[in-house]
C-alpha cells in the first residue's frame, strides 16, 4: 500500500479527490483498458494480478424507486433480493445505465463508490471484511484504487451485508 496520498493529485478523479480529502491510506493501480474484454471486473483483477474476490464491483441498483449502490466482488453477482433486504426494501432491479451514470457521474464500467455527483446510499459485500485491502473502481476504465474495507465502508456510510453470490 501506498504512504498518505497528497491533498492534489494532477489528474485525480473525483475518487481519488475524495480519499486524499479523507486522509486515508490508498494505492492507485492503473492498466490498459480493453474495450473488446467481457468484463470491466474480471479485466481489472487480471490486470493487476490481485484475486477476483478482493476486487470489487460498483453497481446502481433501483430499491423501491431508490437507487442504491451495491459493492460486490466481481468473482459473483449482486443478489438483488438480498440488496433489497439489506436497506430495508421489498424489491430490487437494476437502474438504467444512463441513469446511473447521469446520477453518480461516472461512466459504466468505471462507476466508483467514492467522491459520486450525487451521495447514494450504498451497501458492501461483507466479505470485503474478510481483506486487508479490497480494490474498487477509482472513477474511470482501467483506473482501481485499494483501500482498506473499513475506510471504504466508512467513506461511503456502507452497510455492510451478504449481498454477492458466487
Amino acid at each position: 500500500m501506498a504512504k498518505k496520498a497528497k491533498k492534489q493529485q494532477p489528474g485525480g478523479t473525483p475518487a481519488t479527490v475524495a480519499l486524499s480529502a479523507a486522509g486515508v491510506e490508498y494505492a492507485v493501480h492503473s492498466y490498459e483498458h480493453d474495450p473488446a474484454h467481457p468484463s470491466y471486473g474480471e479485466e481489472a483483477a487480471q490486470a493487476m494480478g490481485v484475486s477476483p474476490d478482493r476486487v470489487f464491483k460498483t453497481l446502481v441498483a433501483d430499491v423501491d424507486g431508490t437507487l442504491t449502490v451495491a459493492v460486490v466482488p466481481v468473482a459473483g453477482s449482486l443478489d438483488l433480493k438480498a440488496l433489497a433486504s439489506a436497506v430495508g426494501g421489498k424489491r430490487a432491479a437494476m437502474a438504467d445505465p444512463a441513469l446511473a451514470e447521469r446520477t453518480t457521474g461516472y461512466v459504466r464500467g468505471g462507476i466508483s463508490p467514492l467522491g459520486q455527483r450525487k451521495r447514494l446510499r450504498t451497501v458492501l459485500d461483507d466479505s470485503a471484511g474478510g481483506h486487508a485491502t479490497v480494490c474498487v473502481s477509482a472513477g474511470r476504465r482501467g483506473l482501481e484504487v485499494e483501500l482498506a474495507p473499513g475506510d471504504l465502508a466508512a467513506l461511503t456510510s456502507a452497510v455492510l451485508a451478504p449481498i454477492g453470490r458466487v
